[in-house]
């Protein structure tokens, strides 16, 4: 449901008197609301009276919560139980919708096989597109939630039918106003005249469930956005359920090759519509999501006024803005579709991957540009969650997929339950290699997200990426939503301390026994990028674990790349000091060796000053991160000082006095470099 002003024009706000006196709503109680007044803070005030103030604040605004929650104790909750109960002896009903639907539909579809006999599907595209809205408008709000999902899905509609479709998010038929105005009186027990100072006369937008208009409360003088549910939903969506859940049944028991259970799915589907049908829930999700997420100061999330809420109506605030498909009016505006779509990216991972509780319903209606270059998100009716374990597995998915290691992506499917746990994935690591390996030989910058999903499978489009990359490639064509996620998992690989994070950013970093500077360079080119990256925070996670009882084997890796840097690093100062010297001093100190002072091949002498170069590029890195401060060093001596560092730190010495003797004996008697010596 969008809240916007239309692309700049304004909608005039009738006082309430008039509006009503035009409309011949019957007078109701005359009872002012009175809420709460927000308690001015004095100067005079301590920290502690200010304290009290905003608990104060808090348990009023609790109070005014579960008032609103007692006037939707009666809101409907799906059943399926319920809805045989109440269709099940209505069978003139029942045929009556049947017939309905099946020939709105069945003529369509007849439409379409008659273009395709006649070649001319492609050309009719459009045309049939505008006519399954209008079809599915017809049909009432089901089909229309239905038409708003697949406007979402490019995996399954062409280009026409998702803009065709996309109308159905916020231009629908609306519903007579009396009624409306009849709703929130009814809802809220009071007149519109004690609630709002004016509103305005006809809804700002319409969608399936509910439209909503622009008002002024009383008592503060705030403009807030008011939605009311359209009469008799419950009964129409009710209906339609009960009837595709037949058909559900149907297809389970005949059609075997769908091995998906369709009733199982059509429930969960009928359960978020019924979830949207009670406000106060909405309200409820739009908190928990603001409290998460509106920390960051380019991310806004409507306030809910509880006061004015009940399972059929919903007043927050007012959200002045453009949708974030309207690329023009947003550069209008002299701001970016792409800074925006990047902030989206950026809250969507976090959403996904952070806290697992996420928008399900993003679709450019309900994301606004709003002047101030902030990303508002709106309509909380469906949102869905990610349980832990799959958030972690998705992350170690892309590792996997970075590493090319196959076997891990296919068994990455049981943790993300895309597949039982009974089913052999063996058949699908070929797949995988054959798509993913063109695939990885571009660039990170030239993935896009939808060529990832379409390795995945199209279960991913559940979530909301597949949005903003449609967005943004109406700005830039070039634009690669795997690209601008990347910083996001190069900062969580690097400072997440759960132990199955920590686990994936081992696995990539080394790889038979060898540390891959390279991988660790480039995660911190990326991480930086991320504006929640701290290099505090940097690797301390396997610094832990190399420290820890169950960090030998890593113990093992890390002293053998400890001496190979401290040689590097040893044998590249030689060979500068070399570089530096004139001539003459060369010849003196080293008798005009052809190969300088170290007796190493040209491709070993490259891997060494490679080698140096790239951990002073990483030492680098971390000196130029805007939060650096040299005590970050501090956790780490520390650690030394404790006897596992201790015993650690004798071993790499150790290490590393052996290496070097073995050069300089190597240098001493002047023979060809043995295998031990080498920098590989």
């Amino acid at each position: 449901m969008s809240l916007v002003s239309a692309g700049g024009y304004s909608f005039g706000l009738l006082p309430c008197r008039s509006r009503r006196r035009a409309k011949a709503i019957a007078k109701a109680a005359l009872v002012e609301a009175r809420p709460r007044a927000v308690p001015a803070l004095r100067k005079s005030s301590g920290s502690g009276s200010v304290q009290k103030v905003l608990v104060g604040d808090r348990a009023d605004d609790l109070q005014a919560e579960a008032r609103a929650m007692a006037r939707a104790v009666n809101a409907s909750v799906y059943s399926p139980e319920l809805l045989a109960r109440n269709y099940g002896s209505r069978p003139v009903q029942l045929l009556r919708r049947t017939l309905q639907i099946l020939v709105a539909l069945g003529s369509f579809s007849l439409k379409l096989l008659i273009d395709q006999r006649n070649g001319v599907l492609d050309q009719n595209k459009r045309k049939r597109a505008a006519e399954l809205r209008r079809i599915f408008t017809r049909l009432g709000p089901t089909f229309v939630k239905l038409g708003q999902g697949l406007s979402t899905r490019p995996d399954i509609c062409p280009p026409e039918y998702l803009e065709e479709l996309s109308e159905l998010q916020d231009a629908l038929p609306t519903f007579p106003d009396a009624e409306a105005f009849s709703c929130i009186e009814r809802e809220l027990g009071l007149t519109l005249d004690s609630i709002f100072s004016s509103i305005s006369p006809s809804p700002i937008a319409a969608a399936s469930l509910g439209q909503v208009y622009k008002a002024q409360l009383k008592y503060s003088g705030q403009i807030v956005a008011v939605k009311v549910q359209r009469p008799g939903i419950e009964e129409a969506i009710g209906l339609d359920f009960y009837l595709i859940r037949g058909v559900g049944f149907l297809i389970n028991k005949y059609v075997d090759i769908i091995t998906t259970d369709v009733v199982a799915l059509i429930d969960e589907f009928a359960s978020r519509v019924y979830q949207e049908l009670n406000y106060v829930q909405e309200g409820q999700n739009a908190r928990r999501f603001k409290k998460l997420y509106a920390d960051k100061e380019d991310v806004l999330v409507p306030d809910i006024f509880w006061d004015y809420t009940s399972g059929k109506v919903l007043t927050m605030e007012w959200v002045e803005g453009v949708k974030l498909n309207e690329q023009v009016a947003i550069e209008s505006q002299g701001l970016k579709v792409l800074d925006l779509v990047n902030t989206g990216i950026q809250c969507s991972l976090r959403q996904l991957l952070e806290y697992g509780y996420f928008h399900a319903d993003p679709h450019p209606g309900n994301l606004l540009a709003t002047p101030e270059g902030k990303l508002a998100f709106l309509d909380f009716g469906m949102m869905s969650e990610t349980p832990e374990e799959a958030r972690f597995a998705i992350i170690g998915h892309v590792v996997h997929m970075v590493n090319r290691d196959y076997e891990a992506m296919a068994r990455d499917y049981y943790a993300l339950d895309f597949l039982s746990p009974d089913v052999d994935v063996s058949p699908i690591v070929p797949a995988l290699r054959n798509f993913f390996d063109d695939a990885l030989n571009s660039s990170v910058s030239e993935l896009n997200f939808k060529t990832i999903v379409d390795g995945l499978g199209a279960v991913l489009y559940q979530y909301p990426f597949n949005v903003l990359e449609g967005l943004a490639l109406y700005a830039d064509p070039n634009f690669k939503v795997l690209a601008a996620s990347y910083p996001y998992f190069a900062k969580r690989l690097l400072t997440d301390p759960n132990p199955y994070l920590r686990d994936a950013l081992v696995e990539l970093l080394f790889k038979d026994g060898r540390f891959r500077w390279n991988r660790l360079e480039n995660l911190l080119v990326q991480g930086r990028k991320d504006r929640d990256f701290s290099a505090k925070d940097a690797l301390q996670p396997v610094l832990k674990l190399l420290l820890g009882p169950e960090g030998e084997e890593l113990r093992t890796l890390v002293i053998k790349e400890s001496v190979r840097v401290t040689e590097a690093v040893v044998l590249g100062a030689v060979i500068d000091t070399y570089n530096s010297m004139p001539d003459f001093m060369r010849s003196l100190v080293f008798t005009g060796s052809r190969r300088g002072p170290l007796l190493m091949s040209d491709t070993e002498l490259e891997k060494v000053i490679e080698l140096r170069d790239q951990v002073f590029r990483i030492w680098g890195l971390l000196r130029s991160s805007e939060n650096f401060d040299p005590t970050l060093l501090q956790p780490i001596l520390q650690v030394l000082q404790q006897p596992e560092g201790r015993i650690l730190g004798g071993r790499v010495v150790g290490g590393i006095t052996q290496r070097l003797a073995a050069r300089l004996l190597q240098q001493v008697l002047r023979t060809p470099a043995t295998g031990s010596a080498s920098i590989d």
